[in-house]
């Protein structure tokens, strides 16, 4: 279900939504759960290649997010049947587009705005 577009979500939420997202996918692809630091990295992989500048984000910060993105995918993997959890994997990984809309996308990103805001990372553009 596609919904029409919305405001495009705060860095640090999109980052946490999409570390998420890896997350969940490798779990269900390979069976085991990324480290923070692997998630850390990753986090700032990404960073490198939107040509960001590497202090954009220091290591706390992407820590930070690589363990909410943690706390986030284990939480839907623990909370959903398999086949839900294999389908809200694939929505996230398709909304890594940033074309892509859905209200399952809407209400994750969502969660990670209260995931941030609960650990007083509050939205930074």
């Amino acid at each position: 279900m596609t919904t029409p577009s919305a405001p495009p979500p705060d860095p640090r939420q999109a980052l946490l939504f999409a570390l998420a997202a890896e997350r969940l996918s490798a779990y269900y692809e390979h069976g085991q759960w990324m480290t923070t630091a692997q998630g850390a990295s990753l986090a700032e992989s990404w960073l490198l290649r939107g040509a960001v500048k590497r202090d954009a984000l220091p290591l706390a910060d992407r820590r930070l997010l690589s363990e909410l993105s943690d706390q986030l995918a284990r939480y839907l993997a623990g909370s959903l049947s398999r086949e839900a959890g294999l389908y809200t994997a694939h929505e996230m990984m398709e909304a890594l587009d940033p074309n892509y809309r859905s209200e399952l996308v809407f209400d994750l990103l969502d969660e990670c705005a209260r995931l941030l805001r609960e650990s007083g990372e509050e939205a930074r553009v």
